[in-house]
């Protein structure tokens, strides 16, 4: 049961900061910490404790972390508006990045 609550409380705990970062690579560092505390624990509760599963259960849940964070942005506002300027002054819209 124990073991139960405490993966329960990570898993929680992961999604609660699953949307932190603005930037890309703010994503991917959050991810990838996410994964690999998710990782070491469920890595070792299903190694019955051994702390090869958690290095290999953190190093994975890292790896997948970093690329889900990495691949995944924020919902563009659809009333922003972005304008750039060309070599005259100009004013004109552009494609909005994040």
């Amino acid at each position: 049961m124990n073991k139960i609550a405490t993966l329960t409380l990570v898993t929680a705990m992961g999604l609660g900061l699953a949307a932190c970062g603005e930037t890309r690579n703010e994503r991917a560092l959050s991810g990838g910490l996410i994964g690999a505390g998710a990782g070491a624990v469920v890595g070792s509760a299903v190694s019955g404790g051994r702390a090869s599963g958690a290095l290999v259960g953190g190093a994975l849940g890292a790896a997948g972390g970093a690329v889900v964070g990495a691949n995944t942005r924020p919902e563009r506002r659809s009333r922003e508006v972005c304008y750039g300027t060309n070599r005259y002054g100009e004013r004109y819209r552009v494609p909005c990045r994040y």
